[in-house]
């Protein structure tokens, strides 16, 4: 019996309406890929040079190790990056002509339990001679290892047709592409295991025309290479009364009072402005990830202005602003109907319009999460 399950989580996601932490042990073997058979010395030999991880198609995924001279970091032959943490880190080609890919897989320390949350994290960084970027990331468990004698897409018909090997698949979208070329970027999802997930595989599951990708240089056709360091799979421990999820050195709350009006710490527009910032998007994306995981929830989005210009002015900018935050969580997946938005222009202010301190508080966008009867 095979089971497929196709998602749609993001980075530094939530999970549910548990209250978790992250402190088990990482179910990864090497994840860090600090352990090798022997020190790489050719391209495309990933699996017969790094400990415990192997490919599962024949698509010709790199080791770089400090400790080589022509297979080095930080400099190799698609350009420089130190390792995340130690000495090496795998490269891949996660779109590339012809729908070519490759992959990496590695199994688990023991098997996922059923019906218990985990948390999946790695760290990405594009080559610098990748002419494209991508916005997501594939994620496959699956019962058995899986060895296929392709060097194109791993995909759902070839899954399909392991009858035997049942499967899950996640989807990893923060709504953004990983277009750093110097920084290494977490990539964060959560799930709750069906109990039948022994092997891991990371890489990119869609061909290339299903593939949400941007241009970065023009005349290449290079494809979209990647780096990956310290993957970590860890169940997630709940926790009594707060839901606290790591964040680097930092903690997030993941909790979210139903029927109470939450309101963004974060400034989501310029002054005078209807479009999203950057900074803006990545509490928009937990917010989602909430929604995600709990499908019978529905938001309200609020918008509200100062008391500077005219009514009809600030009642067309707060109008213009929730449509803004609604918006973006439809393009991310939400469901129209899970999403309304009203402005009140400046038409509840919760502090005093007299000082600049007061107008900023009142230039505000609050949300509503609740569940429908």
């Amino acid at each position: 019996m095979v089971f497929l399950k196709v998602a749609t989580y993001l980075s530094l996601c939530f999970f549910l309406l548990l209250p978790v932490s992250v402190c088990a042990q990482n179910l990864v073997y090497n994840g860090g890929f600090e352990e090798f058979v022997k020190c790489p010395e050719r391209l495309g030999n990933f699996e017969a040079d790094v400990s415990s991880w192997n490919t599962p198609t024949r698509g010709s995924t790199d080791y770089f190790n400090s400790c080589s001279k022509t297979m080095g970091a930080p400099e190799n032959f698609n350009g420089k990056q130190d390792a995340y943490a130690g000495n090496g880190y795998a490269g891949l080609y996660l779109y590339a002509p012809q729908d070519y890919r490759e992959y990496i897989q590695v199994p688990l320390k023991e098997p996922l339990k059923t019906g218990i949350p985990y948390e999946l994290l790695f760290y990405i960084s594009l080559a610098d001679r990748s002419d494209f970027a991508i916005r997501s990331f594939g994620v496959l468990l699956t019962l058995e290892e899986i060895n296929l004698d392709i060097k194109k897409t791993l995909s759902k018909m070839h899954l399909y047709s392991m009858r035997e090997n049942e499967f899950y698949m996640l989807e990893i979208n923060p709504g953004d592409y990983f277009k750093d070329t110097k920084k290494w970027i977490p990539v964060r999802t959560q799930f709750k295991a069906k109990g039948t997930e022994r092997f891991l595989i990371i890489g990119n599951f869609d061909n290339n025309a299903a593939t949400a990708k941007v241009k970065l240089k023009e005349g290449r056709k290079k494809g979209a290479y990647y780096y990956i360091d310290a993957v970590s799979l860890r169940e997630l421990e709940l926790e009594n009364n707060s839901a606290i999820i790591s964040k680097d050195s930092l903690t997030i709350s993941a909790t979210y009072e139903l029927d109470k009006t939450h309101i963004f710490n974060t400034i989501l527009f310029d002054f005078d402005t209807y479009n999203l910032l950057d900074k803006a998007k990545e509490d928009l994306n937990d917010i989602y990830s909430y929604l995600k995981a709990n499908e019978k929830l529905h938001i309200s989005i609020e918008g509200h202005t100062d008391n500077i210009g005219s009514r009809t002015y600030n009642q067309a900018l707060s109008d213009k602003r929730c449509a803004a935050v609604a918006s973006y969580f439809i393009s991310l997946g939400l469901k129209k109907e899970r999403v309304s938005w009203q402005g009140h222009g400046g038409m509840n202010p919760i502090t005093t319009n007299d000082t600049e301190e007061g107008r900023r508080k009142n230039r505000r966008v609050a949300f509503v999460i609740s569940k429908p009867d």
